[in-house]
């Protein structure tokens, strides 16, 4: 038994059930079956209305698993770096894919989303937060790719990592830090902290970018490391990250004798290598700087944390949003505002101040008043 209508048509299978379908597209698509004659209209008023407002999606799209789908989207992104690609790998490989990985897009329920979140954090709070950033990017190209109707990324606040405050290093401290360092590698403490360079910016510099007349060093580059320990050395990801900075003199004065002691005299010469003359790796650099703050009993800072003192510092001396901005080489200004938090040391310098405009103040004497 057949029935037609305007858009698809039904029929009752041999098991009693009324099954619908419909071409569109130059294909036929068929629905599941129903127990009702009625509830195979229903699905076919249903999908018309869906196509004539440009919102029906091809329910085989739906049964791709999220592994095949989260892996082609990979391949379609040649705009992403080395190191975010690496990223992305290891998030999908290692928190995406064993829990979500073989269920099918259509599958993938706002209530088993927050259930592998929740999960996750408790384990890995910063990691969750990357991990589900991941995951909501890749579910909003499989809306805009007609896969799936919506995004099942419903966790409000998932993406947002609410990092613990980096713990600082005292002036005494780098200048003991910096004493701990092997000769050749001290001016990579001065520079993380008196000129707050991020460390792959350290590696990357070259002695054409210093200049030494004008105090100044040039970020035009930086070197950083993927993870089977290749060099990769790339320009800055923003406008902002290419920037001139002023050198403070002492610093200057450290970085002219580290020209003449340990760079040889050619323009693109790293300033920063092994005795052997060959490019500084990570793990030489970490292995020094994990030595030198057991040696001050800081083995809690990352060598991050000193660039993050210097931004610190730099605040607590005065500067703007804009002058943190250009010193780190943010675009944005939310990144700078987080060092611009009091300090214990410039709450006391405004207590003093305080105090010094209270001290001269004379009180005057009141005068009774007649009545």
């Amino acid at each position: 038994m057949t029935g037609r209508r305007h858009f698809g048509s039904i029929r009752k299978r041999p098991s009693g059930r009324w099954q619908a379908t419909y071409r569109y597209d130059g294909r036929l698509h068929s629905s599941g079956t129903f127990s009702a004659k009625a509830d195979a209209l229903a699905y076919l008023s249903t999908v018309e209305a869906d196509l004539r407002r440009g919102a029906w999606i091809d329910p085989r799209a739906g049964q791709v698993t999220l592994r095949t789908y989260a892996n082609e989207w990979l391949s379609r992104r040649p705009d992403l770096s080395v190191r975010t690609l690496e990223l992305y790998q290891y998030l999908l490989s290692n928190h995406i894919f064993p829990t979500l990985g073989q269920v099918t897009l259509a599958g993938l329920a706002p209530s088993k989303i927050r259930g592998w979140h929740a999960e996750l954090a408790i384990r890995h709070t910063s990691t969750a937060s990357k991990a589900y950033r991941l995951l909501s990017t890749i579910m909003r190209t499989a809306v805009a790719d007609g896969f799936i109707i919506n995004s099942p990324c419903k966790v409000n606040g998932a993406g947002t990592e609410h990092a613990a405050e980096r713990p600082m290093a005292t002036v005494a401290e780098v200048d003991a830090l910096t004493a701990a360092m092997p000769d050749r590698l001290r001016l990579v403490v001065l520079l993380a902290t008196w000129c707050q360079l991020r460390r792959g910016e350290i590696l990357g510099l070259r002695r054409r970018d210093v200049d030494v007349l004008h105090s100044t060093i040039r970020i035009e580059q930086s070197r950083t490391f993927t993870r089977d320990g290749s060099s990769l050395t790339k320009s800055p990801k923003t406008a902002a990250g290419r920037r001139t900075l002023s050198v403070p003199a002492n610093v200057m004065e450290l970085i002219i004798q580290h020209l003449e002691r340990f760079t040889v005299a050619e323009a693109d010469a790293l300033l920063f290598t092994t005795e052997s003359g060959a490019p500084l790796t990570a793990s030489v650099l970490q292995r020094a700087w994990s030595k030198a703050r057991l040696m001050v009993g800081r083995p809690d800072l990352h060598l991050h944390d000193l660039r993050h003192t210097g931004l610190t510092l730099a605040a607590a001396t005065g500067a703007t949003t804009a002058e943190l901005m250009h010193r780190a080489g943010h675009s944005s200004a939310a990144a700078a505002l987080r060092y611009q938090h009091a300090t214990q040391d410039r709450d006391r310098v405004l207590a003093h101040a305080l105090e010094a405009l209270v001290r001269p103040a004379k009180v005057a004497k009141l005068k009774p008043q007649s009545r």
